[in-house]
């Protein structure tokens, strides 16, 4: 086809998607002229509302090299705007299979958080397929347990004659959630959900589970604790990304909790890395390697492995470590904490600082300090080894049974950052 043939034929599907009251507008006719005939565009100008419209028009009319730009400047210029009016991009972008990089973006933003989706006003009305990419995503930040949690949600909108108790519902209405929710049962990952889990919120919908499904999960779960999980069976999803020897990803997700004061059953998890700065088994255990490595960085977590014990302990200091001598900082915002076992974190003790004066203790001979004279939980001691202990003196409660020394066998202290910080 000629040119001035492939002009023409534009010109002509142009007009027809103008006349259309739905995308009739003189700010998109003047910038899709002026792209087919100049080949220029200058989009500053324009209200991100109108750029929309834009794209829109650009797709109908076949013109991808304009589309790919429109989704590209959109991204890298309109964040703000975008996460304002989050669900029309959402809605718009999936309505569009061109619309690769948009689709991208919303997975992307709701996998970091998805209470934007799952959240929303008009979660029921999600399409299946959209939903159902969303649970394949290793990334989804959510519990295992809430992505199930909102699939019957979902499932019993789709059918609102049904009864929400599960106990009510007849043969006949769990073939109908069956058949609604069959495409979403391979993507949900229940063999990671513990015991408890399994009981509370998957045996009562045991009807629409493949018959094999469900004999292989009740004998799975049937001779673990409640609260663990099984092992190797499910991929794990990447909540939260770890470097460490002492704690799994659960762990971080729980801390990450604790840092922005939720509950431990919000069904969402805050976005932060964790990010490395120290390993004493790489690092060395030496007081001045700690303030050598951590001086001057805040929002940080020390994690500590007890020799001989299974236990983990650990406190957040959300200002700087400093290395001045015997010198207090103030803080309302720091805690300890203690996990019985690294394999159950449902046994653990959370301690938040009661007198803010005496938060954290800075000396220059010794490791992390937190509350009066860092006793709550003193790190110390050359190579740390069996001058370390516990005693409540600042903060809520006692984090470990018995107030005598320990040794360190390794210990972490991660640097906490923000998702809008990397």
């Amino acid at each position: 086809m000629s040119d001035n043939k492939f002009l023409l034929k534009l010109s002509q599907n142009l007009l027809e998607v103008l006349e259309d009251d739905e995308y009739y507008d003189i700010t998109i006719e003047v910038v899709i002229l002026r792209y087919i005939y100049g080949g220029s565009l200058s989009l500053e100008q324009y209200e991100t509302s109108d750029i929309i419209k834009i794209l829109i028009t650009a797709n109908e009319l076949n013109l991808q090299e304009l589309v790919e730009h429109l989704q590209t400047f959109l991204i890298e210029n309109n964040a703000e705007w975008m996460e304002t009016n989050f669900n029309l991009i959402y809605q718009t972008s999936f309505e569009n299979s061109s619309f690769l990089e948009l689709q991208k973006y919303c997975t992307d933003s709701i996998s970091k958080e998805p209470s934007k989706i799952f959240k929303s006003s008009n979660y029921s009305s999600i399409s299946k397929n959209i939903l159902i990419s969303l649970i394949q995503s290793d990334n989804l930040r959510m519990s295992e347990v809430q992505i199930w949690k909102n699939i019957l949600k979902w499932g019993h909108a789709q059918n609102p004659e049904l009864p929400s108790d599960p106990a009510s519902l007849s043969k006949e209405d769990f073939n109908v959630l069956k058949g609604t929710l069959q495409h979403f049962i391979p993507f949900i990952r229940f063999y990671n959900l513990t015991g408890k889990e399994i009981s509370d919120t998957v045996l009562p919908y045991r009807e629409i589970l493949p018959e094999e499904l469900f004999v292989d999960l009740f004998s799975t779960f049937l001779d673990i604790h409640p609260n663990s999980v099984s092992i190797n069976k499910s991929k794990p999803r990447k909540l939260i990304n770890v470097d460490s020897n002492i704690i799994t990803f659960k762990h971080a997700e729980l801390i990450s909790k604790w840092i922005d004061k939720l509950s431990t059953t919000d069904e969402f998890t805050p976005s932060y890395e964790f990010k490395l700065i120290l390993r004493g088994s790489r690092d060395g255990f030496a007081p001045n390697k700690f303030h050598e490595i951590c001086d001057g960085k805040s929002r940080t977590v020390s994690i500590i492995k007890v020799r001989d014990s299974d236990e983990i302990l650990g406190g957040y200091n959300p200002i700087e470590w400093k290395q001045d001598e015997r010198v207090y900082d103030v803080t309302n915002e720091s805690f300890i904490f203690s996990f019985e076992t690294a394999d159950n974190i449902e046994k653990h003790i959370l301690s938040r600082v009661e007198n803010e004066q005496n938060a954290i203790f800075n000396v220059r001979d010794c490791g992390p300090l937190f509350g009066e004279y860092g006793e709550d939980l003193a790190i110390w001691g050359d190579d740390f080894y069996n001058k370390s202990y516990c005693i409540k003196r600042s903060y809520e409660k006692q984090i470990r049974k018995f107030q005598y020394y320990f040794s360190v066998e390794e210990y972490e202290v991660f640097q906490i950052i923000k998702e809008s910080d990397f």
